[in-house]
């Protein structure tokens, strides 16, 4: 495996996608930072920024914006996922 890959992931306590998001990666064995947007409008507000989208999960792994849930799990269907991870 090479360097461990940055993980960034803002998320909610109470967000199904973003718990199933958490549990593929937590899988695999990947560490990631979690920013909780709950009650905190100035990191939402950051994220919206960052991500242009209003939703979580917001995934980025080594500052490249992966996107949601759906788009995790569509790079792991493809088979990019452990690529972009061991990069």
């Amino acid at each position: 495996m090479g360097s461990k890959p940055q993980i960034k992931i803002y998320s909610s306590d109470w967000c199904p996608y973003c718990i199933r998001a958490k549990q593929l990666l937590d899988s695999k064995g990947f560490e990631y930072e979690e920013l909780i947007v709950d009650g905190n409008a100035q990191l939402r507000a950051q994220m919206m920024q960052e991500s242009g989208r209003r939703t979580v999960p917001q995934i980025w792994i080594n500052q490249q914006h992966i996107g949601g849930c759906d788009d995790l799990f569509a790079l792991e269907r493809s088979n990019l996922l452990d690529g972009l991870l061991n990069q």
